[in-house]
């Protein structure tokens, strides 16, 4: 996102609407205009859909690779080029009922990396994935990061997107559950490595007690889980035995 210099006024209405506090009003440069730092700018389309702007001077220009990936990652209202879906484009894990993506046995894991005033880069996101692959997980396909991974073994991402920013990314895989317990402790060892905030989604099936397999190994680890379940009704069950 950029904005016009001959048109702004200065009036500062379009900044509290950054997620991430790229526009200011630059000191001692003699200019009272706003200004959008493009190494903090998501290009998440924010500010420009406030339409707060008196003058209509922000304006977006036209994005080339790899810079796109911010706007797909960012926005909303964009959809990704690899899985045609809008916003950060991670395809939705949580209708396991649907998909049938995770059996029984076996735990979904999505590591999301970046928010809202924060952001994150996707060298950022490559330390989680490279560490991650150490422990040895199944990266998802139908995932906008695992996209951008040029070896999977390894979890290393295309070197040429490496210091793109996003508001947020989904580094999502599955593991078998005896061997989650592994995997929240390199979660943990994470947290001391990257540069930004992070959470962690956890996904199972439930046993016919209705109790959550991944509960238990959570708290086990120090984590303080929140339960939630989602139900599709009428989407129907791909597996009637697993």
């Amino acid at each position: 996102m950029k904005i016009n210099d001959l048109e702004c006024n200065g009036c500062k209405l379009c900044q509290p609407y950054c997620p991430v506090g790229a526009i200011k009003n630059p000191k001692g440069q003699g200019k009272a205009v706003s200004q959008i730092d493009q190494e903090e700018c998501v290009e998440c389309g924010a500010c420009l859909r406030a339409a707060v702007c008196p003058k209509d001077a922000l304006y977006m220009p036209e994005l080339t690779w790899p810079r796109t990936l911010r706007e797909a990652f960012s926005n909303p209202l964009v959809r990704h080029p690899s899985t045609g879906v809008p916003g950060r484009g991670t395809s939705e894990m949580k209708t396991n009922d649907r998909t049938g993506r995770f059996r029984r046995g076996e735990a979904g894991v999505a590591i999301e990396v970046g928010r809202p005033g924060v952001g994150a880069t996707f060298r950022d996101i490559q330390v989680v994935s490279m560490e991650l692959a150490k422990v040895g997980i199944e990266f998802e396909l139908q995932n906008p990061v695992s996209a951008l991974m040029v070896d999977r073994e390894t979890g290393r991402l295309k070197e040429e997107v490496l210091d793109e920013k996003v508001l947020s990314a989904i580094v999502e895989f599955k593991v078998k559950n005896d061997r989650l317990e592994s995997v929240l402790k390199a979660v943990k060892e994470l947290a001391t490595k990257v540069d930004t905030v992070f959470s962690v989604d956890l996904i199972s099936r439930i046993y016919p007690d209705g109790s959550i397999p991944t509960v238990p190994i959570a708290k086990k680890m120090g984590f303080s889980p929140s339960p939630n379940t989602k139900t599709n009704l009428g989407l129907g069950r791909p597996l009637k035995e697993d």
